[in-house]
């Protein structure tokens, strides 16, 4: 029996219905106790998950304790206090851009202990 080439089994996989093609699954599982379509997707372009290392610091509200949350925001943004104060009352509003992971993550606890509600985006 010649060897079937790549080219010719993919001719032969698109002559096929879909119930023979389903038949040719069953029997390689049978056979070689494999299944093609696991091989498929594990053969598939491999999705790396990409860690993010910047984050936008996004007040979403003062959660009832604006004075508090104004101080901080002053503090962390270096504006002036009407500055501060125009900016948490826009909540929801980013305070700060690609900022460090543990430097957001300070910044969301100190917005968080007096009460705001913060995401990093």
């Amino acid at each position: 029996m010649a060897k079937l080439t790549k080219e010719s089994f993919i001719e032969s996989l698109n002559t096929m219905t879909i119930k023979e093609v389903m038949e040719l699954v069953e029997a390689m599982k049978e056979t070689y106790g494999i299944d093609p379509s696991a091989v498929a997707v594990a053969a598939g372009p491999a999705e790396v998950a990409e860690v993010k290392t910047e984050f936008k610091i996004m007040l979403q509200s003062d959660g009832g304790n604006k004075v508090q949350c104004i101080k901080i925001v002053k503090d962390l943004t270096g504006l002036g206090l009407m500055e501060a104060k125009k900016l948490v009352e826009s909540a929801p509003v980013a305070i700060k851009e690609n900022v460090k992971t543990d430097e957001a993550n300070e910044i969301k606890a100190k917005l968080e202990a007096v009460g705001a509600k913060v995401t990093l985006d």
